[in-house]
């Protein structure tokens, strides 16, 4: 994490979902280690906020990108306010969950849920992959989440979305570690963030709650250790028990269990 790591994937950083959580650690420690950074986000004063922390903090530049992440032509604005830059690290953070049953849910959020968590992912990725080959080095990093195992019960659409982008890291990392670009795909358990709230989760209630910041500091350290990790030992305990059942043995439970 020192200078050999800004040398092969500075000198900019990009980072979305940037404005809280696992987003803003992640920036925060990439600008404490010299990189110059563009914040992707939809709260463009949350992001100008941090801009101006991490420039007084730092002696870095911060650029901030407004972009709603659930529009289609999400990534593509990435790449056009990125066009001139020497981006080395591409963070794909931002996405977001909704619990619950799957018939209960409503299809805007759904819709809304696939285009942040899927579909700009894998736009945004395929778009920098030209950058990051005439580089001849540098690294994607993509935040999916420990549900990406198996299908969770009360959280399909979301657990199947986190699936989506653990395969597509899991690819890219076949594809691109030969040529020198490294592919890391995080899978946090349980993380004290706001997107706990806004799913309606209590993070007391949940046990082994991790904080964003070892969650982005773990993430960093790992870069080179992909195609997947699991911060979280916990998590990827329970989890590797239960994809290592029967899925009707694991599902059931499961079911019972988020049903409350």
């Amino acid at each position: 994490m020192g200078q050999e790591f800004l040398e092969k994937y500075g000198p900019n950083a990009l980072v979305t979902g940037a404005s809280s959580g696992i987003g803003k650690s992640l920036a925060s420690l990439l600008a404490a280690r010299g990189f110059d950074l563009v914040l992707a986000a939809r709260r463009a004063p949350l992001l100008e906020t941090l801009a101006a922390e991490l420039t007084a903090q730092h002696s870095v530049q911060v650029r901030v990108c407004q972009v709603d992440l659930a529009e289609v032509t999400a990534a593509a604005q990435i790449l056009e306010a990125t066009a001139a830059l020497d981006v080395g690290l591409v963070v794909s953070n931002a996405g977001f969950s909704l619990k619950g049953g799957h018939g209960e849910q409503p299809p805007a959020g759904l819709t809304e849920m696939l285009m942040v968590n899927c579909h700009t992912p894998m736009l945004l990725t395929q778009g920098f992959i030209p950058r990051l080959r005439k580089r001849g080095r540098g690294g994607l990093l993509l935040t999916s989440s420990i549900e990406a195992m198996l299908g969770v019960p009360f959280s399909a659409a979301y657990s199947a979305s986190k699936g989506f982008v653990l395969r597509l890291g899991e690819a890219l990392w076949g594809e691109l570690t030969p040529e020198g670009i490294d592919v890391l795909t995080v899978c946090p358990g349980a993380t004290d963030t706001d997107a706990l709230a806004r799913a309606g989760v209590d993070p007391a209630k949940l046990p082994n709650v991790m904080s964003p910041d070892e969650v982005a500091r773990l993430s960093l350290e790992n870069m080179t250790n992909g195609p997947s990790f699991i911060p979280s030992a916990h998590y990827k305990a329970m989890f590797e028990q239960w994809v290592a059942m029967p899925r009707r043995g694991a599902l059931t439970p499961m079911a019972g269990s988020n049903s409350k």
